[in-house]
């Protein structure tokens, strides 16, 4: 199999996982009446900022934050997809959906949080049980969904 297909599959797999992760936080959003956070703004921001990048006058450059942010999310959740696309390929043995999934949410969870955390904006230290788990479930279920999505894309290339 191709190196490219399965990154490609990969990609398209995290954007499914990505849509599964952003419906659980909805929904915990939804049930618990919990605001939105503001942490994938704040670091658009500060990315801007480090990289001398204007966003324009105040209202036109917190609109832009916001689109940013959510792109930035995105963009880690497709980028960890074909990450998984990559391992995949380089592993061809079967790996256990179980431990794929949680080390693939884990995956987007470090990546999601670790610049935020470089930039200052957070500290999982300070999180606590709720934070952890506002943050761990939908991981867990974005790591699912990219795996089972990844696997039945590559099951059906086999036949």
């Amino acid at each position: 199999m191709s190196i490219y297909r399965d990154m490609a599959a990969g990609a398209v797999a995290g954007a499914a996982g990505t849509t599964v992760l952003n419906a659980i936080t909805y929904l915990d959003m939804a049930v618990r009446a919990r605001p939105a956070s503001s942490l994938p703004e704040q670091a658009a921001g500060a990315v801007s900022e480090r990289l001398h990048v204007g966003l324009g006058e105040e209202e036109d450059a917190r609109n832009r934050e916001q689109g940013l942010g959510p792109m930035l999310g995105i963009l880690t959740g497709v980028g960890v997809g074909l990450a998984y696309g990559l391992f995949r390929h380089a592993v061809r043995r079967r790996v256990s959906l179980p431990a794929a999934a949680t080390g693939v949410g884990m995956a987007a969870a470090v990546a999601g949080s670790a610049p935020m955390t470089a930039l200052g904006l957070t500290d999982p230290r300070e999180w606590g049980v709720g934070g952890w788990m506002s943050d761990l479930v939908p991981h867990l279920g974005y790591g699912l969904a990219t795996v089972a999505a990844f696997e039945l894309t590559r099951s059906r290339r086999r036949r």
